[in-house]
């Protein structure tokens, strides 16, 4: 039962909560009002970067991650008496606080780790507390009590034991340390994320892709052409990697689904180096063989080196690490023909000149790098400079062009994120961050470069005939040309204040000003016959440049944490607003002005968008070592940008009353924030001392999707173009458990049960199911990733500084598809009415600890995929509902030829590890 305290508390919480977000129409006016002016500010980017170069020059600050937790708790005597004035030290840090009169204290800004607090008071024995680990925006609380002593005695040292459970945690969110990192059979982030409940190839609890916003550092990474992250993040990187999969707090904006924050490691104390060498290829089963591959361990390679320490500077440390990662794939090209041969399709006669030579069909070569430095200079300040860089060459995979490789298109993407980070801490309660970024993303997707390049002329386009390995290339080049530029400026700013014992407030603004730029650079090759090809340079609307936008968001947030004995409560309001600075018809019923005697439509700006998100979180304990924990919000994003921007030149539908011209799919620039209320309901019990139990049931009510409109012109033509029309729920739940360490065994297990229904998977399906006869009417059912069942487990034995064996089990339920009987128009049944086969992946990680030369070693060996699995989830053929064999075997040859159609075979690593740290 909930004390009349406690129920008083929560009154107190909700009535004041209420009474702000009710007077949040006038001040959203009063804010709009300012964003507007801010929103002509920021357009100009020079005037952006020159403000925020003020601001740092103004503020004589400084901090890194703008990323940290607190450590709380209570200091006592043996009688359970408070001790007032009590020292509390983190070891090996300026951090500590004393006890007020009640004996609490806290701690704030403290970076993620594991750290060993000392306990102090005169007259009573020292106590050294180990092993206690912080993590990102939670509270870790240690009571400790002291013995009095009336001579100097030893320091009494206490290792700290992690609770199983977080039972002051207010929504779903799982927590991965670099130590359980090192542990795992996996390589960058992303590896990570999926591992964690309610995760499903990229979907968070059943939303769509490009509703989680990736942040490093506490800042968003997020290209917002299409809402996922710029950077791929080597594991050695990792400090600490949060997933929230549920409800978060005000301060997290720009997703509906979900929060990845990774923090990145800082410099070290001491100089330490740590290197990274592994080998390894792809190795089928002998009755799986789906090519002809031979076993290379050559095949794909990754080289990281890491260095950290003192940078020679008083009070400074850096961190500069490099990675060399290259995967040649599993399907090998022949090169019988070059992009100059030439065929005669009317008599069959093809004319192979190529060497033969065998090389990757398709490719990825990537190197990355982190470099960052730390300064603590001054007293109270920090100050951090990092920069994260991705260069990526890769070759798609395209299997028609098995033996034209050279014709085939190279993707290059580039991406830098680098920045700022600065902390003032104004008092023992109070501290402010900033951060500024820039995030550039840079991709192009050619064969050569220059636009006039002879060789586009000498090879033509690329051609095929099925009467040669069933239509593969035999001549010419990809003639596509594809760029996307996104340059992003990014300022946030959060003040955080411990007001009282009880109450932690956090207040904070972001501001995003980006350059995104897309589209087909310098003109447009096309074919006019089997080898010539012509030029199309800036002749609108069927041949434009590449479109260019400059969207403005800006965002502001309040929130409060209330901690009472164990009673959580965490509430706030996020307000965002958002600018595309584009236009849009005013008359859409003569977009193109190409209708005579139609009212004239101009040209006119789109609106400002707003939206107010409300959030709560309450966590209330049942017993000592079980709670229960409520959540509901309101989440906004606006789509990926790239979506609403694309094919948005309305002067394209000039001749669209004459009909038999295909537009596709109009942008719309004006679109609205999709919408998203999520409720939860948990509960956290430890079972045991070593046995944590976590359940949760899960709702989400989405809004205002990406979808298609119809748009009727005065002429009584159609065109399509994109509104807010789609919608769909989610509901399921999730059951964890979390077992540390017995002797050398450990484990973990969760199981996620969900249903995802909406009126369409993507937002260009209502289209087209239009263009081909159906009926565009929406309906309920389920989504293309409705995912029922998902399994994941790990199991670990592992003796420290000798050897580590870990699994990772993954069981998906089959997805949906649309079963087909027969061909033709009407031949698909029910949409989303079949479900797929169900999948099990396994991996493995072994590794073994040395010490060789003075030098901490580990060999490790690794497995991905132990059984070969073919099938996760792919492809289907509509008419079997199987990856392996169609009713219409001569329809389908290609398909069935086509061996990227099955999940990546077994993958075999091996590799070391060397580390100079103690």
């Amino acid at each position: 039962m909930t004390s009349d305290a406690e129920h008083s508390l929560l009154v107190e919480c909700s009535a004041t909560f209420y009474d702000q977000f009710q007077k949040r129409s006038k001040m959203i006016r009063l804010i709009e009002k300012l964003c507007k002016s801010a929103t002509v500010f920021l357009h100009s980017r020079e005037i952006f970067l020159i403000l925020i170069g003020l601001i740092l020059l103004q503020i004589p600050t400084v901090l890194d991650a703008g990323i940290s937790g607190k450590l709380a708790g209570q200091v006592l005597d043996e009688k359970q008496q408070a001790l007032p004035g009590a020292n509390v030290v983190i070891m090996g840090t300026s951090l500590g606080a004393a006890t007020d009169a009640d004996g609490y204290f806290s701690i704030l800004n403290i970076p993620p780790g594991t750290y060993s607090v000392q306990f102090s008071f005169i007259g009573y024995k020292t106590v050294t507390v180990e092993q206690i680990r912080v993590s990102s925006n939670m509270t870790t609380t240690q009571n400790v009590t002291l013995e009095e002593s009336t001579i100097e005695a030893d320091a009494v040292v206490i290792v700290a034991e992690r609770p199983v459970v977080e039972t002051n945690l207010t929504s779903s969110m799982s927590t991965v340390t670099t130590d359980e990192i090192e542990n795992l059979p996996v390589q960058e982030l992303q590896d990570i994320v999926n591992l964690q409940a309610g995760v499903v190839d990229g979907h968070f609890r059943g939303g769509r892709t490009g509703e989680v916003q990736y942040q490093i550092n506490g800042v968003t990474v997020n290209n917002s052409f299409d809402n996922s992250s710029s950077l791929r993040i080597d594991r050695s990187l990792l400090q600490e990697v949060q997933v929230i999969s549920g409800t978060f707090d005000a301060e997290y904006g720009q997703a509906m689904s979900g929060v990845v924050n990774a923090v990145l490691k800082s410099g070290t104390e001491n100089f330490t180096w740590n290197a990274e060498v592994l080998l390894s290829d792809y190795m089928f089963s002998s009755s799986k063989r789906i090519v002809d591959d031979k076993f290379e361990p050559l095949a794909r390679q990754n080289y990281q080196l890491s260095f950290s320490g003192p940078a020679g500077i008083p009070q400074t440390r850096f961190i500069f690490s490099a990675r060399h990662f290259s995967d040649d794939g599993y399907v090998t090209a022949e090169r019988r023909f070059l992009p100059t041969d030439r065929a005669n399709f009317e008599t069959k006669v093809f004319t192979p000149t190529g060497d033969n030579a065998e090389e990757p069909l398709s490719y990825n070569e990537e190197w990355s790098g982190l470099a960052k430095i730390t300064n603590r200079s001054f007293k109270n300040l920090e100050l951090s400079y990092q920069a994260i860089v991705n260069n990526v060459k890769a070759k798609r995979f395209d299997f028609s062009f098995r033996f034209n490789p050279d014709g085939a298109s190279i993707q290059r993407s580039s991406s830098i994120v680098h920045g700022l980070d600065l902390t003032h801490t104004l008092s023992k309660n109070t501290f402010y961050t900033l951060s500024f970024r820039q995030n550039i993303f840079d991709y192009k997707d050619y064969v050569y470069e220059d636009f006039y390049d002879a060789r586009y002329d000498s090879a033509g386009p690329s051609n095929g005939d099925i009467a040669y390995e069933i239509g593969a290339s035999v001549q010419g080049v990809n003639l596509g040309r594809y760029i996307q530029k996104t340059n992003s400026g990014v300022f946030k700013a959060a003040l955080t204040s411990q007001v009282t014992r009880e109450h932690q407030v956090k207040f904070g603004v972001e501001l995003q000003n980006s350059n995104i730029k897309f589209g087909t650079p310098d003109g447009y090759l096309v074919a006019t016959g089997a080898t010539q090809i012509t030029r199309h340079i800036n002749e609108p609307p069927d041949y434009s440049p590449a479109s260019e936008y400059d969207p403005v968001s800006i965002a502001g947030y309040a929130q409060d944490q209330v901690e009472w004995k164990d009673l959580v409560v965490r509430a706030g309001a996020r307000f965002e607003y958002f600018d595309a600075n584009a236009t849009i018809p005013s008359d859409l019923q003569n977009p193109a002005n190409a209708i005579a005697g139609a009212p004239e439509s101009k040209p006119q700006s789109t609106t400002r968008k707003v939206s107010v998100a409300p959030r709560l979180g309450i966590s209330h304990p049942i017993s000592s070592s079980a709670s229960v924990f409520f959540a509901y919000g309101h989440f906004y994003q606006m789509p990926a940008l790239g979506q609403i921007f694309s094919n948005a030149n309305y002067q394209v539908l000039d001749e669209l009353q004459e009909g038999g011209i295909s537009y596709g799919v109009l942008g719309n620039p004006d679109i609205k924030p999709e919408r998203t209320i999520q409720y939860e309901f948990g509960y956290k019990h430890a079972i045991t001392d070593f046995l944590g139990l976590d359940f949760s049931i899960f709702y989400k009510d989405i809004r205002d999707l990406l979808g298609v409109e119809f748009v009727s012109t005065y002429a009584a033509a159609e065109y399509a173009r994109f509104t807010n029309v789609d919608f769909g729920n989610v509901n399921g739940f999730t059951i964890a458990f979390d077992q540390r360490r017995v002797g050398l065994f450990s484990s973990t297990l969760d199981y996620t049960w969900q249903r995802a229904d909406g009126n369409s998977s993507d937002p260009r399906e209502t289209a087209t199911r239009a263009s081909a006869g159906e009926d565009p009417r929406p309906e309920l059912i389920p989504l293309s990733w409705d995912q029922r069942h998902t399994l994941n487990a790990t199991m670990a034995v592992q003796q420290p500084n000798n050897f580590s064996i870990s699994a990772v089990f993954r069981y998906s339920g089959g997805q949906p598809y649309t079963p087909q009987i027969g061909s033709g128009f009407g031949a698909g049944l029910e949409r989303n009415s079949g479900k797929k086969d169900n999948s099990l992946l396994i991996d493995l990680r072994a590794e073994k600890f040395l010490k060789i030369a003075g030098i901490k070693t580990s060999l490790f060996f690794r497995t991905f995929n132990l059984l070969d699995t073919r099938f996760v989830n792919g492809f289907v053929f509509a008419n079997t509902g199987s990856p392996d064999y169609s009713l219409t075997p001569i329809s389908d040859q290609v398909t069935l030829a086509n061996p990227g159609r099955y999940y990546p075979p077994r993958r075999i690593e091996v590799g070391i590890t060397l580390n100079s740290g103690l």
